[in-house]
């Protein structure tokens, strides 16, 4: 017999109590610990590296609201947060100078500026691009950054040619009683406007457009069918990720304190994909890991060896192949696992992949530090640990092929144990 009672929708919903803990607590979290920042006295290295995170954790998200929430990858996202950045930098030369209403506009509400200029970029060049969604929407995009990125070297007196814009953000009436000197300052400018951005942005996922956002990147038909417009929610879509974008092209005006046309090109454009998709575009919280993870390896990696953009490259191509979930989706994945598995067996099955896939980065950056040296030919040696690693060295090679077949077959080990758990 089919039971056909009434489900209680109250036990399907999610409580007052998980809505609170889901979304509420993580942002109330992250103003937390971005607040107690400066209680640890941290050097104007670490500022500077926060700020660059926090400008980026709001520009990667507002480029997930059009790739993992609308469906639209977009190859020219770094227009809109350069033309919100270029908006503020004019507004901040105009405080400066004292010219009309801008002599009484702190520059602490920049990013205000930024957010109407993405938005309005976003109005004028998503009338005709979101007419058009998939590999048509991607390369529309591609040329827009191309003539974007081209005006900018071309129009010097909006753009400033190839020295940029520059203006000072110690000027104007302060708010909350910060000059925005010192980097500090800065950091709890940067903060406050991460934490709204990410509230702003994450209110949006909540609201009926963001949810048709995800229903038209799903099945568009079935949103044409029910009475709405898909080429009107990408396209209201469009203009607000462009406004968050241009929120943190303001952010970082006052950072930073110069915009140049390179940040209208297809470099930062395809920075904040790789944040958005190594980090997850399924997850919410998966442009922040992103962010954070890209940026500390921009900034510091960098510092160790010059390969590290093929270190980027390799890690995109390793979540692509083995996590299209991203960082979030690894995470989660864990805490998935130990649900179901429980601790133990979770934590030896976890550990052992661990264990391998360790192995497999050893043997991988060995390969790859020792290679970069020999194709420079300046006769420079991978020296770690105080071994003398050359390419005609036995030691080189069995650190290479050791570690790589040894971590593989750990992994597939490991990955055959668990199909047969399970």
């Amino acid at each position: 017999m089919t039971d056909t009672a009434t489900p209680d929708f109250a036990t399907l919903s999610p409580s007052r109590g998980q809505k609170f803990r889901q979304r509420v607590l993580p942002l109330i979290a992250l103003a937390l610990i971005l607040a107690l920042v400066p209680a640890l006295s941290p050097s104007r290295t670490v500022y500077s590296l926060l700020n660059a995170v926090g400008i980026n954790i709001v520009f990667a998200l507002s480029y997930n609201m059009l790739l993992g929430r609308g469906g639209l990858l977009s190859f020219g996202h770094a227009v809109y947060f350069g033309l919100g950045g270029y908006a503020a930098m004019h507004a901040m030369r105009a405080i400066e100078a004292g010219d009309g209403l801008w002599s009484g506009f702190p520059v602490f509400g920049l990013p205000v500026v930024g957010f109407a200029a993405g938005a309005l970029a976003g109005a004028v060049i998503g009338w005709p691009s979101c007419r058009r969604a998939g590999t048509a929407f991607a390369m529309i995009s591609l040329g827009v950054a191309e003539l974007i990125a081209a005006a900018g070297f071309m129009f010097a007196s909006i753009f400033g040619g190839e020295e940029g814009v520059t203006g000072d953000r110690m000027n104007g009436p302060e708010l909350f009683g910060l000059s925005l000197g010192p980097v500090s300052e800065v950091y709890l400018f940067i903060a406050f406007w991460t934490v709204v951005g990410t509230a702003m942005i994450f209110a949006f996922t909540r609201t009926p457009l963001g949810k048709l956002s995800e229903a038209t990147r799903d099945n568009p038909e079935r949103v044409q069918f029910i009475g709405f417009d898909p080429v009107r929610i990408r396209y209201m879509v469009f203009i607000a990720a462009g406004a968050f974008a241009g929120l943190s092209g303001g952010m970082a005006a006052v950072n930073y304190e110069i915009f140049t046309p390179e940040s209208l090109s297809l470099h930062p454009s395809g920075f904040v994909l790789l944040m958005a998709y190594i980090g997850g575009i399924r997850y919410f919280s998966g442009p922040i890991l992103g962010a954070v993870v890209l940026t500390v390896m921009q900034s510091m990696l960098s510092d160790f060896t010059e390969a590290w953009l093929l270190y980027l490259g390799v890690l995109f191509i390793a979540i692509i192949m083995f996590a299209p979930g991203g960082l979030a989706g690894i995470f989660h994945g864990v805490a998935g696992t130990v649900r179901r598995d429980g601790a133990g067996r979770a934590a030896r099955s976890l550990g052992l992949k661990a264990a391998g896939v360790s192995l497999l980065l050893v043997g991988l950056i060995v390969l790859i530090e020792v290679v970069i040296r020999w194709s420079n030919g300046y006769g420079e040696v991978f020296e770690p640990f105080g071994l003398m690693l050359e390419t005609g060295s036995v030691l080189t090679w069995v650190l290479v092929a050791g570690p790589i077949l040894g971590g593989a077959a750990l992994v597939r080990f490991v990955a055959k144990t668990d199909e047969g758990g399970a």
